[in-house]
């Protein structure tokens, strides 16, 4: 559970810090289309950065449920392919790396069901 906080809290971090560099330090530096590119993986950055804060939670209060654990780490794995995958399209606009974001958004999907199921089978 404490790994998943860290986590949690590292990613909400850094989804302000690049939050803030794609609207101070990219501006102007890459076309709008790529910026709105950057602001959508700061986005689903931060969503599930939150979304590591409910798995910790679920982690804390349902420790029998080892698919939490599963959770977390997929969201983890999901914000490094979907969100990572969009920021270094951006800075190098590179077409072809789009097609590793839908990758992290399987894992996005999948995490989120794991910690339904875990909720419903162990509440």
């Amino acid at each position: 559970m404490k790994i998943i906080l860290i986590l949690g809290a590292l990613n909400a971090f850094l989804s302000v810090a690049l939050g803030a560099f794609g609207a101070h330090g990219l501006e102007g530096k890459i076309p709008d289309k790529y910026l709105e590119i950057w602001q959508t993986g700061v986005h689903y950055q931060m969503f599930h950065s939150l979304g590591l804060f409910a798995v910790a939670f679920v982690m804390d209060k349902l420790p029998q449920a080892g698919m939490a654990a599963w959770a977390g780490w997929l969201m983890f794995i999901g914000i490094l392919l979907f969100s990572g995958s969009l920021y270094v399209l951006s800075l190098t606009q590179i077409k072809v790396l789009g097609a590793i974001t839908p990758l992290g958004g399987v894992s996005f999907l999948i995490a989120w069901i794991l910690l339904m199921v875990s909720v419903i089978k162990y509440l």
